[in-house]
């Protein structure tokens, strides 16, 4: 009985025992961090995706039909203007060239004759006349022949880069068939896509405007080594996409770019009362960007927001938010819609100075 008893009474103290030690540490509720936006002047820098093309590039066509004679260059070989590239087989044209000389002869000669007679009055004048128009028809002969024989050889207009030639020597060229093209590498123009509000924004807005000078990235995510400057924005609008076509040009002393590429034009663009968030303080949902309000109970909301542009850690709001929303900072993967919370306020200040970014 005894035992019974001392058993009962160990049984009891462990209760107590344990219930003591609860009520004296009580588990603390989490507390959060929050702060709000903050509507600052800073900048941003936006990326377009850019198509990169050659200052010059231009299709090189046969101009006569004939067999293709001569090759003197290779795929991808730098040529000078005035270098001969191609030649088609010349013997037609040449022989064309030699009648035409021929008949010019022969015209002047019936020319001379026709003077000679025309002095000592045999015949009219008008004889006369008739052999200056044989000859100077013959003339545009001789110079048309000329024309065609030069057209068998293919020359570089410019300094350039051939590019792949398709046809191989002996092919039976017809006019206007394509023998290869050409490129001007020496500079380069990157075209890119700007919005409808962004182009007015540039336009009308000089002081605060984008800088021309831009960066380009290229395909393979690092950095061309010169800047290139904005000189050109085209005239109409693309009805389908509301954007118009930028157009900077970029030096390319070592040859690195080529017609045809791709990449990244960066532009450095001003903004004035831009509303900016912590980039920590969202989380997205199938592509879109949320962020946690905590309201005047303390209870936190997911709302959608639109992002017009990234800074590091921050995030420029163009919809979605005001200056006086209070957001969670903190955790805003461990609460859930409706919960209500604690929590700390720190000022945006604060909170930007904690960021690697310093407002300007």
């Amino acid at each position: 009985m005894k035992k019974i008893v001392v058993l009962t009474g160990l049984i009891a103290l462990l209760c107590f025992t344990s219930c003591t030690s609860k009520k004296e540490k009580p588990e603390e509720e989490e507390k959060f961090t929050v702060t709000s936006p903050v509507k600052i002047d800073t900048s941003f820098t936006k990326e377009y995706v850019s198509q990169i093309k050659s200052v010059r590039n231009i299709e090189l066509r046969a101009q006569e039909k004939g067999f293709l004679q001569n090759i003197y260059v290779d795929e991808g070989q730098f040529v000078k203007a005035g270098q001969i590239l191609f030649r088609i087989m010349p013997k037609v044209y040449e022989a064309e060239l030699l009648k035409a000389q021929a008949e010019e002869k022969s015209a002047e000669i019936e020319l001379q004759n026709a003077k000679t007679l025309a002095d000592k009055n045999i015949v009219s004048r008008n004889e006369q006349a008739v052999a200056q128009s044989k000859l100077q028809a013959a003339r545009a002969e001789v110079a048309l022949a000329k024309l065609h024989l030069s057209f068998t050889e293919i020359k570089a207009p410019f300094d350039g880069t051939i590019d792949r030639i398709p046809l191989k020597l002996g092919s039976l060229i017809d006019e206007g068939e394509l023998l290869t093209s050409l490129s001007d590498n020496s500079q380069m123009f990157a075209y890119f896509n700007v919005s409808e509000p962004e182009y007015l924004q540039y336009q009308t807005e000089v002081k605060d405007r984008a800088d021309n000078k831009v960066s380009l990235i290229l395909a393979n995510g690092k950095p061309f080594e010169y800047k290139g400057n904005v000189e050109v924005i085209e005239s109409e609008f693309n009805n389908e996409t509301g954007n118009i076509a930028f157009r900077a040009r970029f030096a390319n002393s070592g040859k690195l770019l080529r017609n045809g590429e791709t990449g990244q034009v960066q532009m450095l663009v001003p903004l004035k009362n831009a509303i900016v968030i912590p980039q920590k303080a969202t989380y997205e949902i199938q592509d879109k960007k949320y962020v946690f309000v905590v309201d005047k109970n303390n209870k936190v909301s997911s709302k959608e927001i639109s992002i017009t542009g990234e800074i590091p850690d921050l995030y420029v709001v163009s919809k979605g938010l005001t200056e006086n929303d209070k957001i969670l900072l903190d955790g805003v993967q461990k609460v859930k819609e409706n919960d209500k919370i604690k929590f700390e306020f720190l000022s945006p200040k604060v909170v930007m100075n904690n960021l690697r970014l310093k407002a300007e």
